[in-house]
């Protein structure tokens, strides 16, 4: 069965990091205020997030310095809700930055990340692996790629929030959206089919592709192309598309924008799918 391989957007980093600086530098002081999908953060919280980022990345990957280690992890909703209430606690704090500093701070050590996942073995063990995707351990080449996703979609939800166009070119875009849909096998775990089901997913635009999920030996697997014929096939836009998988959309809302052809529960199962930790 032919597999997804690994994703490098290494290089990827600078282009997108220059578009943030530019797009930060141009807002008024109404728009830092303005509110975001990203529920009780305005702007300037999604800035001082994407910061926290930077410097939590550069901390624990370059200097090996974790600060206070979490207590009582015991499940993925109990990390979670650590994770969320380490985001909140440094946002509120970051209110007292001003944008200014803000832009500085994201400019220097967002350099800095860079050339830190430039040294890094793409398939070494990373610190952290992508739990949304189920992984216990995860190469580097993964965690690189899942912090570009994240990097991405929070600028484009200031964009979003600003009325700025998005970075939808297929080069900074897709890697995103195939990242994102590694998330897909997991999402799909507890969804039982006979082995040889085969679905499809397609997400339209220039950015856009097709995965597909595969049933085999009691397991779903994401692979490159398809034989057989397909039980469902679910297609959904570019623009809405990573918008359900930030949770940058209500679910009804996103069922609205999609299609599915038929089985409709099987294929329907993709509106639980997250590819961020919340």
């Amino acid at each position: 069965m032919n597999t997804l391989g690994p994703i490098y957007v290494t290089d990827l980093f600078p282009g997108l990091e220059s578009r943030l600086i530019e797009l930060l530098k141009s807002l008024s002081d109404d728009d830092w205020r303005r509110p975001t999908i990203c529920a009780r953060w305005d702007v300037k919280d999604i800035a001082a997030h994407l910061l926290d980022g930077n410097l939590r990345r550069l901390s624990v990957s370059r200097d090996h310095y974790f600060g206070d280690k979490p207590e009582n992890i015991n499940s993925y909703q109990d990390l979670v809700d650590y994770l969320n209430r380490l985001n909140a606690d440094w946002v509120k704090a970051a209110r007292r930055i001003s944008p200014r500093i803000l832009i500085a701070l994201l400019e220097s050590t967002g350099t800095e990340v860079y050339e830190l996942f430039k040294s890094l073995d793409p398939h070494g063990p990373a610190v952290f692996p992508v739990a949304w995707a189920g992984e216990e351990r995860s190469e580097n080449w993964f965690d690189i790629a899942r912090e570009y996703t994240e990097r991405w979609h929070h600028q484009q939800q200031i964009r979003l929030a600003v009325n700025r166009p998005g970075i939808m070119e297929r080069a900074l875009y897709f890697p995103v959206l195939d990242t994102f849909m590694r998330a897909l096998p997991f999402t799909y775990r507890n969804v039982m089919a006979d082995d040889g089901t085969l679905l499809k997913f397609r997400i339209t635009g220039e950015s856009g592709g097709a995965w597909f999920l595969a049933r085999c030996n009691q397991q779903w697997q994401l692979i490159k192309d398809a034989e057989g014929p397909i039980q469902s096939e679910v297609t959904l836009s570019q623009q809405i598309a990573w918008r359900l998988f930030t949770k940058g959309i209500n679910k009804e809302a996103a069922r609205a924008e999609m299609t599915i052809m038929g089985d409709e529960k099987l294929g329907g199962e993709i509106i639980n799918m997250l590819s961020v930790m919340a």
